[in-house]
């Protein structure tokens, strides 16, 4: 078997295979057996006619027939003897067969890119970082004080903080009521900030009986529609916020905390751990994205199909079928999300390099020591843990990913850059 291996680009290679018709007998008469138990033969049992008669009357066919697996041996044997390395599946270019004579057939496949690691310790970047103020605080204690809060019927909308019930009909463009597109009890919370604003200009101040024509062009994404509505209110409730004291603060934690002050400081607590690790996060992503700017390599479009592939498969399970949506556009969510899959790509070929340059490894002592922090947090009996975690490439992974953002983020000088500092200058923009 000869073997010709040619070069397209630095992650896309081609083998051209030609094989002789001796170098293929071994191969057909294992097709002629694999076959001969469906052939009948008239004057011999199914299965049981010779070899010499099925090869006479049904050999081209079954060669031809063949030809797609026997190239997938020979491919797989070549990729055994070259040691090839691809990744991703091969793909069947070119096919050439002449009976009795030759079989030639081309195969294009993709291989890891060579990467000379550059400069991915002692980084300087900026990251978008925010800072909690004491506002955030009293916003969450709202959210929680509404999260209780009772209603009580009023006759008018004197602030945001009211609900407004109303009788919501559809009209056409001339005004007339279109059939089928009433809602009976559609409600209005005025404070609501996804309320758009003209259905917010209408019911503020309104009352029991008030009726309201709102006409305006929605917007959505690309594309807008219009509205055209009538309201007829027909209930008007103030929402009435509990005050923050001890007895609100045992009821949302669940007699966990006694007291307001606690609450507060409990709170604020929770917020900071919250912000905490969305900042070490900005800062890693700030690292990743100048690793990937100072490396420069072309990327095996099987890596980017993988990712998205992934992206599709998360669209799948967050259904409650377990299926797509119908008319999904598979092309058009791979150009869509082809940016963000490379970017993906890129960074895993970049981290294995790194890893292997630095020779992360995983011993026992770390194992161990995971397992006494989180037997106790889950519920597992410790020995039973460490011999999980010594089988699982899973948790070696992950301690190997924390090694190795441990060692960019010491080696690293960040610039923080305060998110409010961001967006007064895109305002400004």
């Amino acid at each position: 078997m000869d073997v010709t291996l040619v070069s397209i680009s630095d992650v896309s290679k081609e083998v051209e295979i030609h094989a002789t018709s001796e170098e293929l007998k071994p191969h057909f008469d294992k097709a002629y057996h694999e076959y001969r138990p469906k052939i009948e033969i008239k004057g011999f049992r199914k299965g049981k006619a010779p070899l010499d008669m099925i090869k006479k009357l049904y050999g081209e066919l079954i060669e031809n027939e063949y030809l797609d697996k026997l190239a997938s041996e020979l491919y797989r044997q070549a990729v055994q003897e070259k040691d090839l390395k691809p990744i991703g599946e091969p793909t069947l270019v070119d096919l050439d067969y002449k009976r009795g004579e030759h079989f030639r057939f081309k195969i294009k496949y993709e291989v890891r890119p060579s990467i000379a690691l550059q400069q991915y310790k002692g980084l300087s970047v900026k990251a978008v970082v925010h800072k909690l103020e004491d506002a955030e605080v009293e916003e969450e204690i709202d959210r929680l004080r509404k999260g209780n809060s009772t209603l009580e019927e009023v006759e008018k909308a004197t602030d945001d903080e009211h609900v407004v019930t109303a009788e919501m009909q559809e009209l056409d463009d001339s005004g007339i009521p279109i059939i089928g597109k009433k809602t009976e009890n559609a409600r209005f919370y005025l404070a609501d900030p996804q309320l758009e604003k003209p259905f917010k200009d209408a019911l503020t101040g309104a009352a029991k009986g008030n009726e309201h024509t709102i006409r305006f062009e929605h917007q959505h994404g690309d594309h807008s529609h219009k509205v055209n509505v009538k309201l007829n209110v027909t209930n008007v409730q103030k929402v009435i916020l509990p005050e923050l004291n001890d007895t609100l603060v045992k009821k949302v934690t669940k007699d966990k905390i006694a007291n307001v002050d606690e609450f507060r400081k409990s709170l604020r607590e929770d917020l900071d751990s919250y912000w905490k690790e969305k900042n070490r996060r900005s800062h890693i992503n700030a690292i990743i994205a100048e690793i990937i700017r100072l490396h420069e390599f072309e990327v095996p479009e099987s890596l980017v199909r993988s990712v998205i592939e992934g992206l599709v498969e998360e669209i799948k399970n967050q259904s409650q079928n377990k299926q797509l949506p119908q008319n999904f556009d598979f092309e058009k969510f791979y150009q869509e999300n082809r940016e963000y899959a490379l970017y993906q790509s890129r960074w895993a070929l970049l981290r294995e390099e790194i890893v292997k340059a630095e020779n992360f490894e995983v011993d026992e002592a770390t194992l161990v020591a995971l397992a006494e922090r989180e037997a106790p947090k889950i519920g597992i009996d410790k020995e039973r843990l460490i011999t999980y975690y010594k089988s699982s490439e899973q948790v070696k992974d992950r301690l190997v990913s924390d090694k190795l953002i441990d060692l960019l983020i010491s080696s690293s000088t960040i610039e923080e850059v305060d998110d409010t500092t961001v967006q007064d200058s895109l305002l400004k923009g």
